[in-house]
């Protein structure tokens, strides 16, 4: 699965999901252009090998503003000339509650980074690809864009929307030489999984609770994550486009 020299852009850089990605594509020898909306935060990533010897760029933004996106498919292609991979990964959980109790300021601000982020960056970095006749986009939904989840109905909303997007846009540019898929991980030893066990009483027990849900018992890690990214970014991929792949030992199966 070689991506040797393609130029990456990973969104979400600084979170779990998205620093196991940057790492596995730097031992790739991927160029990579690191995406998140504090700096300071992706500079910390960055000391930790084997980003150290990689050949990267740093870029801050919001992904919900279309001029923070811009400027960042634009340094891209300033810097490297071009965009092989771009790995759609900023995203956010939202508040617990049910859909009655929901607000709107939460379902506002979850559909505005998780759906408003993954179209603003498919619709500047298509246009870049679709010109070079190739390219890889790689957008993050989850299981629960395929499923539900009580407490969640504005991440669900959100994430059934990243899939609806995921499969437009590989339709309307299948024939450039671009493809366009989702990853849809679930119960990911992450940030998220901790925000929502200790919105119960009793994270210990929510956290096997969750565990007891899946089919392997465990969580998943980062890396398992990166390693789908990373086929989904190759050249291995070529025939995949319009596609979600579960990444959730099996919980889907069910």
């Amino acid at each position: 699965m070689n991506v040797s020299n393609k130029i990456v852009i990973i969104t979400g850089a600084a979170g779990v999901i998205g620093q196991a990605t940057a790492r596995l594509f730097a031992e790739e020898g991927a160029k990579l252009v690191l995406v998140d909306l504090f700096k300071k935060d992706l500079e910390q990533i960055t000391q930790k090998s084997p980003l150290q010897e990689a050949e990267y760029l740093l870029v801050e933004a919001d992904v919900t503003k279309e001029e923070d996106v811009e400027n960042y498919i634009q340094q891209t292609v300033d810097t490297f000339g071009r965009i092989d991979v771009l790995f759609n990964n900023a995203g956010i959980e939202g508040d617990v509650s049910d859909v009655k109790d929901t607000t709107v300021k939460n379902m506002s601000k979850v559909i505005n980074v998780n759906v408003m982020g993954v179209f603003l960056g498919l619709k500047h970095a298509l246009r870049v690809m679709v010109d070079q006749n190739s390219g890889s986009i790689i957008n993050t939904a989850s299981d629960a864009g395929i499923s539900s989840a009580v407490g969640l109905g504005a991440y669900v909303a959100s994430k059934h929307a990243v899939i609806g997007l995921t499969k437009t846009a590989a339709l309307e540019c299948a024939e450039t030489g671009v493809r366009v898929n989702a990853i849809c991980p679930a119960s990911i030893n992450s940030r998220l999984m901790r925000s929502l066990e200790e919105g119960t009483s009793d994270p210990e027990q929510a956290r096997e609770e969750y565990k007891s849900k899946i089919p392997m018992k465990r969580y998943g890690e980062p890396n398992e994550v990166a390693q789908v990214v990373l086929f989904l970014a190759s050249d291995r991929a070529s025939f995949v486009t319009g596609s979600h792949y579960n990444v959730d030992g099996g919980r889907l199966a069910k």
